[in-house]
């Protein structure tokens, strides 16, 4: 089903998919409605992770689907500098005043790696039209997972991902995490206590020396490679203030944490920070369109405008089709009111996994903030030692699922960068109690079988 056959030249050629998992045969997903999607055999699966934590208003949204519709009838393509077109237009005076940026300006792209390289040009082209030409540093944390093209993945700290590419990788700096479950650990490059962390970050733009700090990136809270890892509450503020006092750039990653995840409209809602640029994807268009968007505050975009201009861009940026479609997710996420209902329903799942999983011996914590619910597996409770990587304990976990009929999305190497297992929750808003039951209940039953797999 994977391959095309034809005639080319008097001899057969074949073409397939490179899959992203290589091994094994996936199943053909040929349907797909509210929080369950269905395969060609007519099973039904529980999307209990919205995918890779994308899908926020839920599968098969007819009037997502319809003003899709509507604008590809128009037309599907302009060129970004040669027109601009109502949809976007339209789109970026509806979703401003949500966004936890000062006068914001949105650069839309194709997905959230784009979306962290736009920032970063973004921060580049704001120090290059303030003459300070020498601002090439940014420092982010590890731990953290900001994409997979080059730039975006030298930013992250996310080891396992990066250990292939590591003879390319090197130009930006990570301090550590602000991991509280893990803090003071050397192997997870973690800190728990503000002061600290603080102290180190304010350490390294010193090291790096006067005026030569561009900005730093992070993400509010932590979502793939951690597991939905909040910092202590007086963090973000103690970050926000330092930038401020060295004239570094706060660059924020709402990727993930975006558009009602954590149970804000953004991460960075939780504690009142306005960045300077941010990054979002994912739910901006909920699965139904690729988009990212870079977003510039007032200041930043009118310190580059008012310079040499932002000397960038991609093919398929300010998209028509994608600006139509995030409108209407936007729509249903204020008439719904499904970010209030991210809040009430994560407090649930957070609730019921608690109650199911909360005192396992290989459950070491389940944390998060709206319906973005981590739980960070261990060999031993008491010490938090995690399971080798080489006993593969949570591909068990997701197969047992997957043969239960729930997804998952999971991360390894959070407790040094090759062993630790988290499992991350991330449904789409609309779930019903009675799915968020089954979440805990399956998600219970595969942890167990999983650890008696390993321990057998």
């Amino acid at each position: 089903m994977s391959t095309i056959e034809r005639e080319v030249s008097g001899r057969t050629a074949t073409g397939r998919v490179f899959q992203r998992v290589i091994g094994g045969d996936l199943p053909i997903a040929v349907r797909a409605e509210g929080c369950t999607i269905w395969d060609a055999d007519g099973r039904a699966y529980l999307d209990a992770a919205g995918g890779a934590i994308v899908v926020n208003v839920g599968h098969g949204r007819q009037s997502i689907v319809d003003a899709m519709e509507r604008q590809a009838r128009a037309f599907t393509y302009v060129h970004g500098t040669t027109f601009t077109t109502e949809p976007l237009e339209a789109y970026a005076r509806a979703v401003g005043p949500y966004l936890p940026v000062d006068d914001p300006a949105i650069y839309p792209v194709s997905g959230g790696s784009e979306a962290i390289e736009s920032c970063l040009k973004l921060v580049r082209s704001y120090h290059l039209a303030r003459r300070e030409p020498d601002r090439t540093v940014v420092i982010a944390r590890w731990g953290s997972y900001h994409g997979n093209t080059m730039g975006a993945l030298d930013l992250s700290g996310r080891e396992p991902l990066r250990r292939p590419y590591e003879p390319w990788l090197g130009r930006f700096q990570h301090v550590s995490a602000a991991y509280a479950y893990r803090g003071g650990e050397t192997a997870a490059h973690a800190l728990g206590d503000t002061a600290a962390l603080i102290a180190e970050l304010e350490a390294a733009i010193a090291e790096a020396g006067p005026g030569r700090v561009a900005a730093f990136v992070a993400e509010p809270i932590v979502g793939a490679t951690l597991g939905a890892v909040s910092p202590p509450d007086d963090y973000w503020p103690a970050v926000a203030e330092l930038c401020r006092r060295h004239g570094v750039l706060l660059v924020a990653d709402e990727v993930m944490t975006g558009f009602g995840r954590t149970g804000r409209w953004f991460g960075m809602d939780h504690w009142g920070i306005r960045p300077d640029v941010m990054a979002a994807a994912k739910g901006a268009a909920g699965g139904y369109f690729p988009l990212g968007l870079a977003v510039a505050s007032g200041h930043v975009y009118e310190t580059i405008t008012a310079g040499s201009g932002f000397v960038h861009g991609f093919t398929y940026s300010h998209s028509p089709v994608g600006a139509a479609v995030a409108g209407e997710v936007l729509r249903i996420l204020e008439t719904e009111k499904l970010v209030e209902a991210s809040a009430v329903k994560g407090e649930r799942l957070r609730a019921l996994v608690s109650d199911r999983l909360g005192d396992h011996p290989n459950v070491g914590e389940v944390r998060g903030r709206g319906l973005l619910v981590g739980v960070e597996l261990v060999a031993d409770r008491a010490t938090k030692r995690p399971f080798p990587r080489a006993a593969r304990l949570i591909e068990g976990v997701m197969a047992h699922a997957r043969d239960a009929g729930l997804l998952l999305y999971h991360g390894t190497g959070n407790a040094d960068g090759t062993n630790g297992d988290t499992i991350l929750l991330g449904p789409p808003f609309v779930i019903t109690d009675d799915e968020l039951e089954s979440i805990a209940a399956r998600l219970g039953d595969a942890v167990e079988r999983a650890v008696a797999g390993v321990s057998s």
